[in-house]
């Protein structure tokens, strides 16, 4: 399915939405996961697995795998542990580089001193799958964990389409097995249109009928596998991933149920030849727009977005509908798609430069959006409240400022005055300069006793940290306490810092405008259109100070 290298480039976007590469030049990349503490690991085909760390790759991999890298062969999957964060366990699929040649299934531990690389010697092998035939084409690789905490492993029939329709071995099949290698007892015995049960190894198989399933995912929230099947000839699959069931293949290709009712239909399938930019010949890349921080405009939200190696492009599939639209075009080789949790879409290409990407709406929402950022400190002391950005944040422009200068709002409040002898004795500091009361960068002290602090954010990165220094606020004889809120001024529609019955006015009154410079404060949901929906949330925050 690889295919020879050509130059890569960035992709034709729609309006609204920019693009940088992410990390340096990676060689042959073949798969990547987004780690939960938001490091990326991107797979090579020659058996490395390299870390993406703070927009920079890292000089050592995680682990450098010997493998068999002939054709599709090589390191094709990275999965992390739902329990990763106090197991540090990474699971990787590979191609083995000793005869008898097969596909492996193998976990290793991130070294607990070092997590950027893993334990030498920490390798425990799950899983050995079928040996394979001379043909070193259709190997799968896609490996997941799902909601049930179970592994899933995408295998392909290794050009054997025989092999898909029997229960013989475990290639062209989905397989499901416990996070130590051992084999489910729940899993499906049969198949439709298939004699027999499974039995020993073979009890791994969950679904059958698959040529190579490159790629798939599991939505956010609900559960759902989508499950992508590159064709032959004719048609490329997304199909919902079910236990027991048969996809067809090698019997037929796309759409199955029809004449054989063992089959289970694509929920979308798209051709080889045909209009430009909706045809292709392997589909890619395979992720559910659910994330934790949508930044996306929200009609892109429960959508899952999939790509096209050899056209290079990238669509979005809308389940309820069952039809897909346009989204990026003019990729080079495209081989993997991930929605991180901040909401950006990353897509990896294999060029001669082999480089990642990483998409943003720039124009979306502050994630700190209505004061849920809030925190209780009492002492001496320094602390640090984060400010995670999505993105330039869309609110409230600076009178004066730019198009990308903006101001958030702070307000303390606390059981009393915070101050040695009548001096304020707090300071606030947004990157390196100190901010007052007036939003200037004026490094002067600021009152806690209520204050209200308005800090400028120019070109915001991704993730930025207030820091709030507080010096000597213990009075002798009580420590004293109080809370820092970080919000935006949506609802605040007429820019009093309160939402009350006159902001909901203004908001019906704007009912229907696109949200722009002036109003955007009504647009209370952030989905860029004033609408009656807007007008109830600001009439449920009546009342409320934005801070």
């Amino acid at each position: 399915m690889f295919l020879s290298f050509v130059p890569a480039r960035g992709a034709v976007l729609p309006a609204g939405f920019t693009e940088a590469q992410v990390g340096g030049n990676l060689g042959a990349p073949t798969a990547m996961e987004i780690a939960p503490d938001g490091r990326i690991f991107v797979c090579l085909q020659n058996g490395q697995l390299r870390v993406i760390k703070n927009d920079v790759l890292l000089a050592t991999p995680f682990v450098s795998l010997s493998v068999d890298s002939n054709g599709e062969r090589g390191l094709l999957g990275v999965a992390f542990d739902p329990q990763f964060a106090t197991n540090r366990f990474v699971y990787v699929y590979y191609t083995t580089s000793s005869a008898p040649i097969h596909n492996r299934v193998s976990r290793f531990t991130a070294d607990e001193a070092n997590p950027d690389v893993a334990t030498i010697g920490s390798e425990l092998v799950l899983m050995d799958l079928d040996n394979l035939s001379g043909a070193t084409n259709h190997n799968g690789g896609a490996i997941h964990f799902g909601p049930d905490g179970k592994l899933y492993v995408a295998v392909g029939e290794n050009a054997n389409g025989a092999n898909a329709q029997s229960i013989g071995n475990r290639l062209g099949k989905i397989l499901r097995i416990n996070a130590d290698g051992t084999i489910p007892t729940d899993n499906p015995a049969s198949f439709p249109g298939i004699t027999g049960t499974t039995t020993g190894a073979n009890r791994a198989i969950w679904a059958v009928g698959l040529r190579n399933p490159f790629t798939f995912d599991f939505q956010r929230g609900t559960g759902r596998m989508f499950l992508n099947d590159v064709g032959q000839s004719a048609w490329e699959e997304i199909n919902d991933g079910l236990a027991g069931s048969n996809y067809g293949w090698s019997l037929c290709e796309g759409s199955c149920a029809t004449p054989n009712a063992n089959f289970r239909d694509p929920l979308f399938q798209y051709a080889h030849s045909g209009t430009a930019g909706t045809s292709g010949c392997a589909i890619v890349g395979g992720s559910f727009y659910n994330p934790a921080t949508p930044q996306f405009p929200n009609s892109y939200v429960g959508k899952y977005f999939f790509g096209d190696l050899c056209n290079g492009w990238i669509r979005v599939f809308n389940p309820a509908t069952g039809s897909a639209g346009d989204f990026a075009s003019g990729i080079s080789t495209l081989v993997d798609l991930k929605v991180g949790a901040d909401g950006s879409l990353y897509y990896l290409t294999r060029g001669n430069a082999g480089q990642l990407f990483r998409v943003r709406f720039p124009n979306a929402t502050v994630a700190v959006s209505d004061a849920v950022s809030r925190m209780t400190h009492a002492g001496v002391g320094s602390f640090d409240v984060p400010l995670a950005l999505t993105g330039t944040p869309s609110v409230e422009p600076r009178s004066g400022g730019g198009t990308n200068d903006h101001q958030i709002l702070v307000k303390f409040t606390g059981n009393g005055p915070i101050s040695v002898d009548g001096s304020p004795q707090a300071q606030v500091t947004a990157g390196s300069a100190a901010i007052g009361s007036n939003g200037v960068s004026n490094g002067g002290a600021v009152s806690i006793n209520g204050g209200i602090v308005t800090i400028p954010i120019t070109n915001a990165a991704n993730a930025q940290t207030l820091s709030i220094t507080l010096n000597n606020v213990n009075d002798g004889t009580t420590t004293r306490s109080f809370t820092i809120s970080l919000g935006l001024l949506l609802g605040d529609t007429n820019g009093d810092r309160t939402v009350n019955s006159g902001d909901s006015t203004i908001t019906r009154t704007q009912s229907g405008q696109t949200a722009n410079a002036t109003n955007f404060r009504s647009d209370c949901n952030v989905d860029g259109t004033i609408n009656s929906g807007d007008s109830f949330i600001a009439r449920s925050r009546s009342g409320q100070f934005i801070p």
